[in-house]
């Protein structure tokens, strides 16, 4: 069986490459998109500090996509996972209560969460580990 979990993160990678850089560079854009009311120059600020983040988190995923199994890798996958997860439903849940007005900025997040925290989860549960490793995780 092929092995694509390098490729998993290869593209998951390129996509936080993606929206870390647009929400640094350009965080009024993303704002707009969720129907955030613009020029705010808080919220702004906030896009763009989430951007630094999300663009470190491109550069680990890079960095580990040829690594072997590990107990690190899969503690590793299981914290991406519990963040896509958690970031579902804050959307979702914006929108429902009016603070976001385009649904259509919403979407394509709500997806993108969906298809991470389950490519993640599936690679940490499939990951071979030792027995004894096992225990530590």
């Amino acid at each position: 069986m092929l092995n694509h979990r390098p490729m998993f993160l290869t593209l998951s990678s390129a996509v936080a490459f993606g929206v870390g850089s647009l929400a640094v560079a350009l965080p009024q854009v993303l704002l707009e998109s969720k129907g955030v009311a613009v020029p705010n120059a808080a919220a702004a600020v906030w896009v763009r500090e989430v951007g630094v983040a999300i663009l470190a988190l491109g550069v680990i995923l890079f960095l580990v996509r040829r690594h072997a199994d590990s107990p690190t890798l899969r503690c590793f996958f299981l914290g991406n996972a519990i963040v896509h997860l958690g970031l579902l439903p804050v959307e979702l849940a914006a929108y429902q209560d009016g603070v976001l007005a385009h649904v259509a900025g919403i979407i394509p997040n709500s997806v993108l969460h969906v298809l991470c925290a389950s490519g993640f989860l599936v690679y940490a549960a499939t990951m071979r580990v030792t027995p004894a490793v096992r225990e530590l995780t």
